[in-house]
C-alpha cells in the first residue's frame, strides 16, 4: 500500500469518530511518520524485539491538564507506516488497524490507561 492510500485511510478513521470526539482534537495533530524512534519505542517500554508500536500518543493527556492550561503546542499522534504495512496484508487489515490505533491513541488522549483501553476492546 502507497503513503497516498494510507494517509486516505487515516483520514478516513479520523472521520469515523463521533463529532464531539474531533471537537476534542483541535490541538491534536496526527502525523505519519515511516517507523518509530529508538526514543519513541524507549519512551513506551515496549520490547522491539516482542513487540511492535503502530502508534504513539505523545502530549498531555485531558485528564491532567491544569484548569489554565493552554497556549501550548499541539499534541501529537503519530501512526508508524512501515510496521503497519509488513505486519498486515490485506487492505482490510491496514485499515482496520489504523482505526484501532487511532481509537487507541485517542483514548490516551482523552486519559485513559492501556489497560482501560483493553477493557473496551482495543
Amino acid at each position: 500500500m502507497d503513503r497516498r492510500k494510507f494517509r486516505r485511510l487515516v483520514a478516513e478513521a479520523l472521520d469515523t469518530l463521533p463529532g464531539a470526539v474531533r471537537v476534542r482534537l483541535e490541538n491534536v495533530t496526527v502525523t505519519i511518520e515511516e517507523e518509530p524512534s529508538d526514543e519513541q519505542i524507549a519512551g513506551t517500554g515496549l520490547d522491539p524485539r516482542l513487540d511492535t508500536l503502530f502508534g504513539l500518543y505523545e502530549g498531555s493527556p485531558l485528564d491532567e491538564r491544569p484548569h489554565d492550561f493552554g497556549m501550548q503546542l499541539p499534541d501529537r499522534i503519530t501512526l508508524f507506516y512501515r510496521p503497519m504495512i509488513e505486519h498486515f496484508r490485506s487492505p482490510a487489515e491496514i485499515r482496520e488497524e489504523i482505526r484501532r490505533t487511532i481509537v487507541h491513541e485517542v483514548a490516551h488522549f482523552l486519559g485513559l490507561d492501556d489497560d482501560e483501553i483493553e477493557r473496551l476492546g482495543y
